[in-house]
């Protein structure tokens, strides 16, 4: 009987695509081959190849599965496996740090491999023509920059060639809206060499940034947060009593001040918060205090982490830290949640919540994380029901959190939103509140998010909306584009009086026919195209396209109300 485990199918891939290219290429050597989300990889040494010969190893793979090949498991003395693997570095030194005397094996054919399984039983059980060889890439052993480079090659797997079918499709779609192309094609942010995973907004980018940045605090006043604004820099004492020293310093930006002082760039946003809490005494009558910062973050990636808009060395965070009490948290949590659905729900995005629990590298008291940890197992029961998932071992490394995956038009999954209850780091800073009798407490902190960052909220609707923004979000809502030279003078009037009513319009007057203005106006996802020719100047009127639907004819105040409507209800 066929299996039907996936990840099972996977895992086989990655041995048989060993054993393929042991085959053509005798002299490799082997790191390691893994299942992951869409299919497999394994990485190895000593082997030179490009894309191009992709081809002849899945043809390879092909012949090998048809052959009926079995998988077996044997566990065999360590000495023994030194002996199997004399000739194979990476196995050698899995195999010394094992620390059972005894190691798992799987043989397929004549390839043996270091294995706790599971396989399938026969190759017979795979689908030929539902796997694919997808790229090669370079992979430090371990992940290590100081270790070799190897090559990884990937694989697709799927259970029937369908699902194949559909996932590639999937690609093809994700690479036309590969939001770097895309920025580029509509000139709203470059990067460059001077600034590594910096990006700079261009003036068209800067506007979307600049409305995603004034949506979000406009969201936020209904809920009556205050605004707050940090130095980009501490001292490094600060990081280390909050912790993030501890577990980011590795990630973190360091400047020597001179006189025995060093600062750091800052990883996170909450010791300002922090900071300002305690620069004053606090009652409980000023608690819930709702402090949010658009704050600007630096990290220190590796340069092969980087990846455009959604993974960057210094962005800005849409943050806010919450001071309150222990009885006011179900509130204030069921409170954010209603402003995670006014944020996201513009955007069209779909979004589920997880419970990230206790990570292994902890902080603080454990009986504070349980007691957090069933606080907010409580609020998504009540909010969600069962409609919500798990992330074991996921949360901060100072409290258990709330996450929020959206999922796009394409049904890819990202992370932005974040709700953190934090009952450390109040206690580390000694933050205090006079309760009502008089006696002083340690708040409460709650840290949040929402879009997760700017830049990253923005890569992510380049892509959901392939560039095509809805108008309220659109750099440039409009083109005024005139029939002829003759009618130029009423197209820049229409631009301005659109402009007045604040309408980010542009008069087209140059000299290039209509018909090529339209087609480059729908290349840049102009939303409204407004033609202007005899007609129009008689009647005082414009002739109205949007995304290419033809509106007819219309009063350039009709025009304004509908657009100011449009843009109001962030339609």
């Amino acid at each position: 009987m066929p299996s039907q485990n996936i990840e099972t199918i996977r895992h086989s891939l990655s041995h048989i695509m060993a054993q393929a290219v042991k085959g053509l290429y005798p002299d490799i050597k082997f790191g390691i081959g893994p299942a992951i989300d869409t299919g497999f990889y394994y990485d190895f040494d000593n082997l030179k190849i490009s894309d191009d010969d992709l081809a002849q190893i899945e043809k390879k793979m092909v012949e090998i599965i048809k052959e009926n090949i079995k998988f077996t498991q044997k566990d065999i003395a360590k000495k023994e496996a030194k002996k199997i693997f004399d000739r194979q570095p990476y196995k050698l030194e899995l195999i010394e740090e094992l620390p059972d005397e005894t190691v798992s094996t799987y043989t397929s054919g004549n390839f043996v491999d270091l294995c706790k399984g599971p396989h399938v039983i026969s190759t017979k059980e795979i689908n030929p023509k539902a796997f694919k060889l997808q790229k090669i890439a370079g992979a430090y052993w371990r992940g290590d920059e100081k270790r070799p480079m190897l090559t990884r090659i990937y694989g697709l797997a799927f259970l029937t060639e369908q699902e194949l079918q559909d996932y590639l499709h999937l690609l093809g779609e994700a690479e036309k809206r590969d939001h770097r192309k895309i920025g580029a094609k509509l000139d709203l942010f470059s990067f460059h060499e001077q600034a590594p995973g910096m990006p700079f907004f261009h003036p068209k980018g800067a506007v979307i940034y600049q409305e995603l940045q004034n949506f979000w605090q406009e969201a936020q006043e209904e809920f009556s947060y205050d605004y707050v604004l940090c130095p980009s820099m501490l001292e490094v004492a600060v990081w280390k009593q909050s912790g993030h020293f501890d577990h980011y310093k590795d990630d973190m930006y360091f400047i020597d001040a001179g006189e025995n002082r060093q600062f750091a760039l800052r990883p996170m946003d909450c010791p300002g918060a922090i900071l300002i809490y305690n620069n004053s005494p606090k009652s409980y009558r000023d608690l819930p205090l709702r402090y949010a910062e658009p704050g600007l973050i630096t990290r220190k990636e590796k340069s092969g982490q980087l990846g455009g808009l959604l993974r960057v060395q210094q962005f800005k965070q849409d943050d806010a830290h919450i001071f309150l009490t222990e009885e006011q948290i179900e509130d204030e949590i069921k409170s954010i949640i209603k402003l995670v659905d006014k944020i996201y729900k513009p955007f069209g995005l779909e979004y589920k919540a997880f419970l990230s629990t206790r990570p292994d590298d902890y902080m603080g008291d454990i009986a504070l994380w349980d007691k957090a940890e069933k606080e907010l197992t409580k609020i998504l029961q009540e909010v969600y029901g069962k409609n919500y998932g798990l992330k074991e071992k996921d949360g901060a490394f100072y409290g258990p959190k709330i996450d929020y995956q959206l999922k796009d038009c394409l049904g890819r999954t990202w992370q932005c939103a974040t709700i953190q209850l934090d009952f450390q780091m109040p206690l580390k800073f000694n933050c205090q509140y006079v309760d009502q009798k008089g006696k002083e407490r340690t708040p409460v902190m709650i840290h949040r998010t929402i879009m997760g960052s700017f830049e990253r909220f923005m890569g992510i609707l380049i892509e959901h909306y392939a560039g095509a923004f809805p108008t309220w979000l659109s750099p440039v809502q409009a083109w005024v584009i005139p029939v002829g030279a003759t009618h130029r003078d009423y197209a820049q009037k229409i631009a301005n009086g659109l402009k007045v009513e604040g309408i980010r319009a542009e008069a087209k007057t140059d000299a290039e026919t209509v018909g090529k203005k339209i087609r480059e106006g729908e290349m840049q996802k102009i939303p409204y195209l407004l033609v202007v020719g005899d007609k129009e100047i008689k009647d005082e009127t414009i002739s109205a396209r949007k995304r290419s639907t033809d509106l007819g004819s219309m009063k350039q105040g009709d025009f304004i109300k509908k657009i100011k409507k449009e843009v109001s209800e962030k339609a």
